[in-house]
């Protein structure tokens, strides 16, 4: 399915029930964005016009045939750690991060943030990332920020490079090429890791 934008509105349609919304699209200039008309309505799904998009009420329901939603070498995601160490919070995320994995990765966070040190989300074995996938990981970084904190990223692959380089929100988490990095950086407290260190 793909979102086709009319001037200034864009319409979503749910690619499990039909429903759709109509509304202002975004403060972005690509036409083919729509992170913010899904988030700020409660739809979940890609962060791009192509599809897929749920509404509400579907986003809360298990896909209907998993397999055949996911893409190849992708798979459920989850959370295969927290690792408290001297220096930072580790949350090692896998699969691909999406609504049926917001949750978990929403308490690794929480859990992670808690603890009062850098967080660091470990993203070498993540494949892709959705609309909830970003909104929680910035709700992560404001109450980080908001606790004193940083969260960083670490490892992420090239296309969630992409989808946070276009979403402008490469600028607003440190990034790393690498955990060991990012944790190298992170013991080292008379450097800052305000801003990214990684080329995208």
């Amino acid at each position: 399915m793909t979102v086709v934008p009319d001037d200034n509105l864009m319409t979503l349609i749910c690619d499990t029930c039909g429903d759709s919304l109509t509304a202002t699209a975004c403060v972005l200039p690509d036409a083919e964005v729509v992170w913010t008309l899904v988030s700020e309505h409660g739809w979940s799904g890609s962060p791009f016009a192509t599809g897929p998009h749920r509404c509400p009420h579907c986003s809360l329901l298990p896909p209907a045939n998993p397999r055949q939603a996911s893409i190849e070498g992708h798979g459920p995601g989850g959370i295969l750690g927290i690792d408290h160490l001297d220096d930072a919070t580790i949350v090692t995320a896998s699969g691909d991060i999406d609504v049926a994995t917001g949750d978990a990765l929403r308490a690794a966070l929480r859990q992670a943030a808690e603890a009062g040190a850098p967080v660091l989300v470990d993203l070498s074995r993540v494949h892709a990332i959705d609309s909830t996938g970003l909104g929680l990981l910035v709700r992560a970084h404001l109450d980080a920020r908001e606790r004193g904190l940083t969260l960083c990223l670490a490892a992420p692959s090239r296309f969630i490079r992409t989808v946070l380089h276009t979403m402008r929100l490469d600028g607003v988490f440190p990034i790393f090429d690498s955990r060991e990095d990012a944790l190298d950086r992170m013991a080292r407290p008379a450097l800052s890791v305000a801003a990214p260190t990684a080329e995208t």
